[in-house]
């Protein structure tokens, strides 16, 4: 599930949920928009996975 992977994340690199919106997808409401249920669509979800993907990989992990 994207939350679980979201949530992960930001143990993960220590970021603030609304960081994390507004850098991925121009959106600082996204992540508590998805704790309470809000599904993305496909364009979103692709966003939010290549932004933790490049993420990841331009801090080394």
């Amino acid at each position: 599930m994207l939350l679980i992977k979201i949530e992960k994340f930001l143990q993960e690199f220590r970021m603030p949920p609304t960081r994390f919106g507004r850098d991925c997808a121009r959106d600082p409401r996204l992540v508590f928009d998805l704790r309470l249920g809000r599904e993305p669509g496909a364009r979103v979800s692709r966003s939010i996975e290549h932004f933790m993907n490049t993420y990841r990989r331009s801090h080394g992990q």
